[in-house]
Parts: structure tokens; C-alpha cells; sequence
């Protein structure tokens, strides 16, 4: 598979990978399949636009997707955790 020409299924993959990873890293734990591929989807998008805006680029392929959508994906939940801090969370 061409890493240029992504399709959904690498997109996936590496918001899967990408959103597990970003909530052990900040929380300690993951989601559950689905709001990781998720989270780790939207954090490729706010990855790649930091990136974009910031003149920063990691790099093509699988690799660079990977640590995009994953610095993204932390920062996307750094952020839903600051605002998420006086509620109760269940246990």
C-alpha cells in the first residue's frame, strides 16, 4: 500500500494506534477501540494543522502519520481534560 495515497482503512490504523497511545500517555488508559480510532483521527487533523501553521514537518509515510496524529491526539486530550477537571469522573 502507497502511504501517499491513503485510504480509510490506513486512516483507521493509525488513528487507532495513534488515540491508544495518546490516552495512556495522558490518562493513563485508553478509551475503548472506537473513541481511540476517533480521537486519534481528530488529532492527526489538529496535528497536521499545528504543523502546517507552525512550519513543521515530521516527515512522510507511516511513521510521520503516526507521530502527526499522535502529538495531535495529546494535545486533543490535554485540552478535554483541562476543561473536564470539576466533574466527577466514574470509576
Amino acid at each position: 500500500m502507497d502511504p501517499v495515497s491513503h485510504g480509510i482503512i490506513f486512516w483507521l490504523i493509525i488513528g487507532g494506534i495513534a488515540g491508544a497511545l495518546a490516552g495512556r500517555i495522558v490518562d493513563g488508559g485508553g478509551f475503548g477501540i472506537v473513541v481511540d480510532i476517533i480521537v486519534g483521527i481528530v488529532g492527526a487533523f489538529i496535528g497536521g494543522w499545528l504543523g502546517g501553521a507552525m512550519g513543521l514537518h515530521l516527515g512522510s509515510g507511516i511513521i510521520g502519520s503516526l507521530i502527526t496524529a499522535l502529538i495531535g491526539a495529546v494535545i486533543l486530550l490535554a485540552v478535554l481534560r483541562l476543561f473536564s477537571r470539576g466533574r466527577a469522573r466514574p470509576l
